[in-house]
């Protein structure tokens, strides 16, 4: 099977910065017409959202696709809460480690993978102040090298 072409239409940087990721799962979503137009132009946010499993289904909140120029009245709510597709094996295995301390479900990207719409959703758990602090030094640490590394190749 060839490789499938897979083209980034928004990422959630925060959710790096917030949690440690343990597995990530690759889930399809259910869209309307006018929202896959509208992804196409790469008009999606995931910074605010977050993920639950709710009867059973997995569910996105506070996903943003704004709404389609030319779709009148078929546009949807831009907010509207959304079902993610997984395998019932797959949600029962996260709901499992989501019932642990500390464990959430957060949106990482929404990519096409050919011509459908994926979602990749991260298991997580928070980090702590201190962590943060931690990934703040080692960035500025290999910023710094970097920087040195530069000055140094170009003298």
């Amino acid at each position: 099977m060839g490789k499938e072409s897979r083209k980034l239409i928004a990422n959630n940087k925060k959710a790096y910065h917030d949690y440690f990721i343990e597995e990530t799962y690759e889930a399809g979503i259910s869209l309307a017409g006018t929202e896959v137009k509208s992804l196409r132009m790469g008009k999606c946010s995931i910074k605010e959202s977050f993920i639950r499993i709710e009867n059973g289904e997995v569910v996105i909140y506070g996903m943003h696709i704004s709404p389609y120029e030319k779709g009148n009245i078929f546009n949807k709510d831009p907010l509207r809460i959304r079902k993610l597709l997984l395998h019932r094996y797959e949600i029962h295995k996260i709901q499992g480690k989501i019932a642990q301390k500390g464990y959430t479900l957060v949106p990482l990207n929404v990519y096409f993978k050919g011509s459908l719409v994926k979602v990749e959703i991260g298991l997580a758990r928070g980090k702590k102040l201190y962590d943060k602090r931690q990934d703040i030094a080692k960035k500025d640490q290999r910023r710094e090298a970097e920087r040195e590394f530069k000055v140094r190749n170009l003298s």
